[in-house]
């Protein structure tokens, strides 16, 4: 679902979970099992998603299915697994070529920069429009990067947003040609990690910490209330319905 390669001390995670690179289980224990790599080996880290979809979000034919404890668990190492790259002591680049939706988007929030391509691509967090709540943790990551306002009215409407207009909300730091996307990304990183790593360390520990520690107080509720919504009979409709889309 995935592959790693080494572009000169900075690693390259591909994303290839297929045409979407869909979240679910067996790909989350991958990145997961990559990090660890990555954190040992590398001094900075590229995560690069697929031509069409960076990750549509959530598998939904695959989850599902889940009852609570499976989807519990799930969503749990999920979250674990987006700490993972917020915590990443290297500086971490997303270079996204496709369409970041609703989990996609989350996932490129962990990084310290999000490169795009230019074109007709969308990201965003829909959560709202299938009655589902953004996570605490997509919350908190999106209020620090774009403020508070924009957040409000990304979050509350769930619109996608085009590149460019993600661009001028600060969801995205830049735009980049396709063909120069991942090279550009591979330079940035590239020259963050010619620094001192226990300094950028710690600079980077100053900014994710305070996010970090707001979490911790409140996600154990606030995932239940997200599981509350999502095993809703209502939402259980509407995410079937968008499931067939898969």
């Amino acid at each position: 679902m995935l592959t790693l390669e080494s572009r000169d001390k900075v690693a390259v995670l591909r994303l290839e979970n297929g045409v979407t690179n869909a979240i679910n289980p067996e790909f989350v224990r991958q990145i997961t099992q990559a990090l660890a790599e990555v954190r040992e080996q590398y001094q900075g880290l590229v995560l690069s998603g697929g031509a069409k979809f960076f990750s549509i979000g959530f598998d939904l034919p695959a989850l599902l299915p889940l009852d609570r404890p499976g989807m519990t668990r799930f969503f749990e190492e999920f979250e674990h697994m987006l700490l993972d790259l917020l915590r990443l002591p290297l500086p971490v680049a997303c270079a996204i070529t496709g369409h970041a939706i609703a989990g996609g988007t989350i996932l490129a929030l962990t990084g310290d920069f999000r490169f795009a391509a230019g074109g007709n691509k969308m990201v965003g967090l829909n959560e709202i429009r299938l009655g589902l709540p953004v996570p605490l943790l997509a919350d908190l990551m999106l209020r620090q990067l774009v403020g508070d306002r924009a957040a409000t009215t990304l979050l509350y409407g769930g619109e996608l947003l085009t590149v460019s207009a993600a661009e001028e909300t600060g969801l995205l730091d830049k735009l980049v040609p396709e063909a120069e996307l991942e090279d550009y990304s591979v330079k940035k990183i590239a020259e963050l990690a010619l620094f001192f790593r226990p300094a950028f360390a710690e600079i980077k520990a100053n900014r994710v910490e305070p996010l970090l520690h707001r979490h911790h107080q409140y996600h154990q509720a606030k995932n239940q209330s997200f599981l509350d919504c999502w095993f809703n009979p209502a939402v259980q409709e509407w995410l079937s319905d968008a499931a067939k889309k898969f």
